[in-house]
């Protein structure tokens, strides 16, 4: 018993060093922040085997499941057939926030958290009203619609507060799409746009500000990264140009280090003492960046210990698990790089066939999934090898959201169903 308790505490520590939270995907990166689940997943299925059931979500959305206990949750936009009047330029759309049984299926509740006519659109093929993915702590669901507002619900959907924030404008009308992040009682939203951008804390229980931060970035969706490093619980946020890192109890800089490309999108991953930060737009850069040395603006110093410019993800957020950091191109080309020196094991490796992705990497049990917009999930297995273990494929289906796992099932959002593997 102690032999296999012992193994059980190395496995989990090598998933990640950023805390763990409870829950089996309380959040789109996972309990580790990474796109690591706790267990396996399922490697075979079609669209008439293995899957245990089919739930229909209405409207249109990208924002990724999420899962407390035997619950699912996601949000979506519909429209609600009234017509764009006065100054508007787009038709009303109701933003609902929607439980599952994640045993069965079956909606347990949905709730309307606003109805009214978006300022603006999004991009025709990748973007969405609802694109931010919903966060909870088991006690706490938030559902952020940016410009929309922030509501807060227990998990029977009972609407405990929200708050409203002024529009937001994307750059080149492509929509907003930034994930929440909670941590403790801290709830983390940033507005990173091309008007007055900010990012403020509020009180998960009661939507107080605890405080906000101005920030000089334009457009960015990369979801804030919190860790505990050195004494210090920080917000690690990546923009384009620049990465700065806050005090997560008052929004004082710690750190910070340009050198990021346009449309900054993939969230930062953390390995216990360096965190890599990456941008795969105009001028794509990573970044890896030593905590122990960050302090001020670390630009050029000895605390950027490696960068690379070649195979970075644009979309897909990347995994890391036991030193190697894995990443993966909008069109499917999958790196894995050594963590400590960022050589490849190996790079820019084509997937079977030419795919399109926009959703992340996530893993478990020592493999790699990746969701395209083909309706295809690639498996690979996960190592210094390449080595694609299977490619699952549901006819018609196209995949943005990222797949979310829990205990041996893979939930997967395509454009109005959501499917659980077993």
């Amino acid at each position: 018993m102690l032999l296999r308790w012992t193994l059980f505490l190395v496995a989990v520590s090598s998933l990640a060093a950023a805390p763990a939270v409870e829950g089996e995907w309380p959040r789109w990166r996972g309990p580790f922040d990474n796109g690591v689940a706790r267990g396996d997943a399922p490697t075979r299925w079609s669209d008439t085997e293995n899957i245990a059931w089919k739930a229909d979500v209405p409207g249109r959305g990208h924002s990724s499941p999420v899962i407390w206990g035997d619950r699912l949750f996601l949000t979506t936009a519909v429209a609600t057939g009234k017509a764009a009047e006065g100054g508007e330029t787009q038709p009303e759309q109701a933003f609902l926030v929607m439980a599952f049984d994640r045993k069965t299926g079956k909606k347990l509740w949905e709730r309307t958290a606003a109805q009214e006519a978006p300022h603006e659109g999004y991009h025709d093929s990748y973007g969405s009203f609802a694109s931010n993915s919903p966060v909870t702590d088991g006690e706490t669901l938030i559902a952020f619609f940016g410009s929309r507002g922030v509501y807060a619900y227990d998990l029977d959907g009972k609407l405990l507060w929200k708050k409203d924030f002024p529009p937001m404008r994307m750059r080149m009308g492509f929509g907003e799409g930034t994930a929440p992040v909670l941590h403790g009682s801290t709830l983390l939203l940033t507005f990173d746009h091309e008007g007055e951008d900010y990012m403020v804390a509020l009180d998960k229980s009661t939507g107080e500000q605890i405080w906000r931060v101005d920030r000089d970035q334009p457009s960015g969706w990369a979801a804030p990264l919190v860790i505990e490093h050195g004494g210090k619980t920080q917000a690690i946020v990546a923009a384009p140009s620049t990465v700065i890192s806050y005090e997560l109890a008052t929004g004082k800089i710690l750190w910070q280090c340009s050198g990021l490309g346009l449309n900054t999108i993939p969230a930062p991953v953390y390995d216990g003492r360096r965190v890599f930060v990456m941008s795969g737009f105009r001028n794509p850069n990573l970044l890896a960046i030593d905590l122990d040395k960050a302090e001020g603006d670390i630009t050029g110093s000895a605390a950027v210990l490696w960068t690379n410019q070649r195979g970075n993800s644009y979309t897909p957020s990347p995994v890391l698990q036991d030193g190697i950091l894995y990443m993966l191109t909008d069109s499917g080309m999958l790196s894995a790089l050594n963590a400590e020196t960022g050589e490849p094991y190996y790079a820019q490796q084509r997937l079977p066939k030419p795919y399109r992705f926009k959703s992340s990497l996530v893993a478990a049990n020592g493999k790699l999934y990746m969701a395209s917009e083909d309706g295809d999930v690639v498996i690979v297995k996960m190592g210094k090898e390449y080595e694609v273990i299977a490619t699952n494929t549901i006819a018609d289906e196209f995949f943005i959201a990222t797949p979310a796992i829990a205990e041996g099932e893979i939930y997967l959002r395509g454009k109005n169903t959501l499917y659980c593997i077993r």
